[in-house]
C-alpha cells in the first residue's frame, strides 16, 4: 500500500504534457484542456453525458397520482422502500464523488466524476418529486428516512457507507481501489432489483411517471458504469502492483457480498408478492448481472450457469433501453435532450 496525497488546487510546476497524466499520483496542473486529453474516450463519454441532461419534472405523474392507491399494499411497501434505498444512495453518492476526485490526478477523469456528480444529485431530486407527487409531507418524510428504522435497509446502505467512509479515514492505493469497486457494485448491481420492480409496474400498465423517471436514472447509471470500468481499465496499465492475485480475491469477496446482498432484499421487498416477479426469476437476474460486471472488468465469472440473461427477463433489458435495441455505447444517437438515446446495459 502507498499513501496517496490530495492533489493542489494551484500547482503552476504540473506536468502540461497529456502522456504524463496518471489516474493517481500525477501531476496535475487542473487545467481543463478539452483538445489535448490523454484518455482520448473521455470527449465522447462528456459529451454523451451532457447530451444525457433531463430535468425530473419535465415528466408527467398525473398517472401515477391516481395509480398509487390503487396498488397492492405490497406493491406500495415495495414502491417505498426501494425509493427510499434509492434515494440515500444516490444522495450518498453525490458526496462521494467529490471526495475521490481529490485524489484523481487526470483532471479530465475529474471532468467526467463532477458530472457524474451532478446527475446524481438529480436522481436524488426526481425520487423527490415522486414522493412530493403521490405523497402527504408526512407520508414523504417517513419514506425518506425508511432506512433508519428498517434493519434490511440499514444493512445495505451500511455496506456501501462503511467502504466509503474507509476511504475518507484512509487515503492510499489500495483503499482507492477498494472505493472504485464499491463505486461499481452500487452502480452496477445495487440499483438493479429496484428499476425491475418499477419496469414491472410498467410492463403492468401501472405509474407510468415513475417508470419514466426510472428509465432516464438507468441511463446515467450505464453511462456512471461504463465510466468506472474504464477508469478500472486504465488503473491496470498505471499501476500493475495492485492487482495481485491477494487484492482481486478481496475484490471479488465486495463483488459476491454486493450481489448477495441484492438477492436478500430483492426478496425481502419483492420476494413472491408482487404480480409478474417472483424470488426465482429476481435471484436469477442479479447472478446474471453479477456475472456481467465482474466479467466486463475482464476478472471472468462469478457464478457458474448464468452467464446469459435469464429465459423470461428480456422486459429488464428493454426497459432500460430507450430505442427498445441493444446498442453499444458511442453508437447511440441523441436528439433535444438525448430523450432517445439507447439506455445501454451491455457493460
Amino acid at each position: 500500500m502507498a499513501e496517496l496525497v490530495k492533489k493542489k488546487l494551484f500547482n503552476p510546476q504540473g506536468d502540461t504534457e497529456p502522456g504524463q497524466r496518471r489516474i493517481i499520483r500525477g501531476n496535475t496542473t487542473n487545467l481543463n484542456d478539452f483538445n489535448n486529453m490523454k484518455y482520448s474516450w473521455v470527449s465522447s463519454w462528456y459529451r454523451q453525458a451532457m447530451n444525457n441532461f433531463w430535468i425530473p419534472e419535465e415528466i408527467n405523474m398525473s398517472a401515477d397520482v391516481l395509480d398509487y392507491p390503487k396498488l397492492s399494499q405490497d406493491e406500495r411497501n415495495a414502491y417505498n422502500k426501494i425509493l427510499s434505498f434509492l434515494i440515500f444512495l444516490d444522495s450518498i453518492q453525490t458526496a462521494n464523488l467529490p471526495s475521490v476526485g481529490q485524489y484523481v490526478t487526470a483532471n479530465e477523469i475529474n471532468l467526467c466524476l463532477t458530472i457524474q456528480a451532478f446527475q446524481e444529485a438529480v436522481h436524488s431530486q426526481s425520487y423527490s418529486y415522486m414522493l412530493d407527487t403521490i405523497c402527504s409531507p408526512v407520508e414523504r418524510t417517513s419514506i425518506l428516512y425508511q432506512w433508519k428504522d428498517d434493519p434490511h435497509l440499514l444493512k445495505r446502505n451500511t455496506f456501501i457507507g462503511d467502504l466509503y467512509n474507509e476511504f475518507q479515514n484512509k487515503q492510499d492505493d489500495l483503499t482507492f481501489l477498494k472505493v472504485l469497486t464499491a463505486n461499481y457494485i452500487l452502480e452496477g448491481i445495487y440499483f438493479y432489483s429496484g428499476f425491475m420492480f418499477f419496469y414491472n409496474l410498467g410492463r403492468n400498465g401501472k405509474m407510468p411517471g415513475s417508470v419514466q423517471e426510472i428509465r432516464y436514472i438507468n441511463r446515467d447509471e450505464n453511462t456512471h458504469l461504463w465510466l468506472f470500468g474504464k477508469i478500472f481499465q486504465e488503473l491496470k496499465k498505471e499501476e500493475p502492483q495492485l492487482f495481485t492475485e491477494k487484492n482481486i480475491d478481496m475484490l471479488k469477496a465486495m463483488a459476491i457480498e454486493g450481489v448477495k446482498q441484492e438477492i436478500a432484499w430483492g426478496q425481502y421487498v419483492i420476494g413472491d408478492k408482487i404480480p409478474g416477479l417472483t424470488r426465482k426469476n429476481v435471484e436469477d437476474y442479479i447472478l446474471y448481472l453479477g456475472n456481467l460486471r465482474w466479467s466486463s472488468l475482464g476478472f471472468g465469472v462469478l457464478f457458474s450457469g448464468y452467464e446469459k440473461e435469464p429465459e423470461g427477463m428480456e422486459w429488464v433489458s428493454q426497459y432500460s433501453n430507450g430505442n427498445m435495441v441493444k446498442t453499444d455505447f458511442f453508437e447511440a444517437r441523441s436528439t433535444a435532450y438525448a430523450k432517445s438515446t439507447a439506455l445501454i446495459d451491455d457493460l
